[in-house]
């Protein structure tokens, strides 16, 4: 039964988050695209909006769907990880924890998810144990180095977006 919970939470959060990374880079879904999604970058002080919007959409939508398969793990957990990351610490930032108030309350939930799944493995029934893969420490690492080092380098270059949403706050 292991197992089959690991292809169930893969499947779910795998695939929801490839919709929702589909929705920034093809505009499936009744999603902005890529146009919208870097107007909506830029709005949050990442610029250029197209490539951080191109970085986010392909992070879910490329990690998404390798940890729905359960293939290369565990890079689709890091890049769900990595995308939830910068949409908590930005599009969520100073608000209250729940979603309904514009928290990141799904993000966190997303992230728990994923790093939970790194930790396991994606279990006996994925492509990768199908398949008799496994994805080398070093490329691990430099993954998870790569997309520490763009958060970092996001949260610490947006400080302009950072200040005009605190003061929208106060004189709200």
């Amino acid at each position: 039964m292991h197992n089959v919970g690991l292809a169930a939470l893969r499947g779910v959060v795998g695939g929801l988050m490839a919709g929702h990374g589909a929705q920034k880079v093809f505009g499936a879904f009744e999603g902005p695209g890529p146009a919208g999604t870097a107007g909506f970058m830029e709005s949050l002080g990442l610029a250029p909006g197209h490539l951080w919007g191109t970085a986010a959409g392909v992070s879910e939508f490329a990690g998404g769907t390798l940890t729905a398969l359960g293939l290369l793990h565990p890079l689709g957990p890091i890049g769900i990880t990595s995308a939830m990351v910068m949409a908590a610490a930005t599009a969520h930032r100073g608000k209250p924890i729940w979603v309904t108030s514009g928290g990141a309350e799904l993000p966190v939930i997303n992230i728990a998810a994923s790093v939970c799944l790194m930790f396991t493995g994606p279990g006996k029934l994925s492509l990768d144990n199908a398949l008799g893969l496994t994805v080398p420490k070093g490329m691990v690492a430099a993954a998870m180095v790569g997309a520490g080092a763009a958060i970092g380098y996001g949260l610490l270059n947006q400080p302009a977006a950072t200040a005009q949403a605190e003061e929208a706050r106060t004189t709200a």
